[in-house]
Parts: structure tokens; sequence; C-alpha cells
């Protein structure tokens, strides 16, 4: 089986320098004396910016910082999205600075896309074990908020998703400028660097398997002895199921060229149809959007498909 190191694309380990920090820990100790980590996601092709040619940035990124940096491969991406994972690991100094400079890299790059004078408020997608959640949220809802208060920030935490066997990782985002993100991201990692089961999972950062089938974990029988996830011989059988997509958020969905459809019918395994304009669920303006595969492919390009949709619906709020 493939050790988990080996499902990274990482230069070799920067050396572990002491640089002085642009962001100081107020509950930290020497920063080389408490190893940690921070996982976030990343679209694939803004990680091929992060890499750089031949690694050069990334490298670089990590020389700079004395933090290390690895990279889950172009087809492994977090379960139900086609994003690829970032692990920055080191003191928690050490790890600010490479977390400030790969996010200055992937704004610049929208910056210049935009040409636009106003700093963007972008969003930041940390991983956060479930069990680790409670820490960061509080009493009532406590600590969240002072932390809100003090970064200026919107943080929120996305709800556990049961659709995955043995997920058991959370996405907390973060929205606004790059200072307000990185006062949350100090903040965060702060907090989550006082909870030992934190750290103990640095060393087996995924809990989940990050390849192209979300269930892979699991061996499933045809008697679906396995797991238990589907308990009939029908999962390798092609089902089909539609769905109901706004005509205002296909765009979304199926992406430049056709792109994001594409990534998610690859990720899945799935067949992915949508009709016509025009062509809509009765007595809506819905389109419909059907998903032909196994049961779990299915499943998981649904879950993809409905994420792309919360984002539109997100940016229509804001």
């Amino acid at each position: 089986m493939e050790s988990t190191e080996s499902s990274y694309v990482s230069s070799p380990e920067g050396p572990r320098k002491h640089a002085s920090p642009p962001h100081q820990s107020p509950s930290l100790e020497d920063s080389g004396e408490k190893p940690t980590y921070v996982r976030f996601l990343v679209s694939n092709s803004a990680a091929g910016s992060v890499i750089g040619k031949g690694g050069s940035t990334i490298t670089d990124f990590q020389s700079q910082s004395g933090a290390r940096i690895q990279l889950s491969r172009n087809h492994e991406f977090f379960p139900g999205t086609t994003d690829r994972i970032i692990m920055v690991s080191g003191g928690i100094n050490e790890i600010l600075r490479a977390v400030e400079l790969i996010l200055s890299k992937l704004l610049s790059e929208l910056q210049s896309e935009d040409e636009n004078d106003a700093e963007p408020k972008t969003k930041v997608r940390l991983i956060v074990p479930n069990g680790s959640c409670g820490g960061i949220i509080g009493k009532g809802g406590a600590t969240i908020r002072s932390f809100i208060e003090e970064s200026q920030a919107g943080i929120k935490i996305s709800p556990q998703d049961n659709n995955y066997y043995g997920l058991n990782d959370r996405l907390v985002t973060l929205t606004g400028t790059l200072d307000e993100q990185m006062r949350a991201v100090d903040l965060i990692v702060s907090k989550l660097s006082e909870d030992p089961h934190y750290s103990q999972s640095m060393n087996s950062p995924f809990s989940y398997p990050v390849a192209p089938a979300p269930y892979n974990a699991v061996n499933y029988r045809p008697n679906g002895a396995a797991g238990g996830k589907f308990q009939n011989s029908k999962e390798d059988r092609s089902n089909s199921l539609t769905i109901g997509v706004a005509d205002g958020h296909i765009g979304l969905v199926v992406g430049r060229g056709g792109r994001n459809i594409m990534d998610i019918s690859q990720a899945s395994g799935a067949r992915i149809k949508i009709s016509d304009r025009g062509d809509y669920i009765s007595g809506t303006t819905d389109r419909k959007v059907t998903i032909t595969g196994s049961q779990r492919a299915i499943r998981t390009a649904e879950s993809m498909i409905l994420q792309k949709v919360a984002y539109a619906s997100e940016r229509v709020l804001e």
C-alpha cells in the first residue's frame, strides 16, 4: 500500500530556519519546539502556480519560511470537490509565513486577472478533523465569535458530511482580505496546536482516501458485507438519478469549456447529462441534470454538483 508520504507531491524538506515571522502568535513558545500543521484546499490550476516550474516556487517558499509544504497529486482531491490539498507543517510561525506566501501568490494572480485596485475578499477552506472543531467553536460558539471579531474575517464551519465513508474532517471557510484571513489562520492554528489529538494526526493527515473514488478505502463485495454503506448487489450496476439545478447556476456546474463537468465526471466515474435550455423539470425553471453510473459514482457526482451550486448561491448572497 502506498504510504501517506508518497501520496504527496512535495519538494525536499526545507531547512528549519527561525526567521522573524510577520505574525507573532501570543500563546506560543519557541516555534521550533511545537511542530504542528495546517491543511487547506487549492484548485488544481492554482496548485501549478504554488509548485512553480520544476518545483522552484514551492522550494523557495519552504526555504523562506522554514516550514514543510506538501501537496496532494493532481488526481487526489478532497472528497466531494475537485480541489487538491496543501499541508504545511512546522512551528506555528513557520506555518504562518508559508501560508502567507502561498495565499499572496494566489492573490497576486487573481488580481492580475481582475485588474482591480481594491483588495478582493477571497475564500480559504481549511481542513479540520471533526473532533477538533469543538475547540474552535467554543462553549455556545464563544470562541468562534471572538475569532471573527478579532480577525474581522468571516469564519464558517461546514456540517459533518456523512456521504463519504471514513471522512472525519470538516471544512472551515475563511472569507476576507489576505490580512483578515491570516489573522484567522493564526488564531485557529494556535488553538488547534493546543489539542493533542490534532497534533497526533499530523503523521496520518488523510483519514480518507484522496483518490478519485471517495469510497475506495472499503472493498465492497457484491453482498455488501464490507462497510455496509450499500447493502445490495446493485452497487456496480448502472443506475440513474436526475436532479434539478437552477438555470442561472448551470454555467458554474459546466465550467468554462465544460471543464468543471469533465472534472466532476472524471473524479466520480459517473456520466453527466444536462438538459437543453427550456427543457425544465415540470413546474420549475430548473434544468435536468441526469447522473448515470454506480450508486457510489452517482452519490459522489451529486455531492460535487450541489457544492458548486451552494458556492454560486453564497456568492449571490454576498
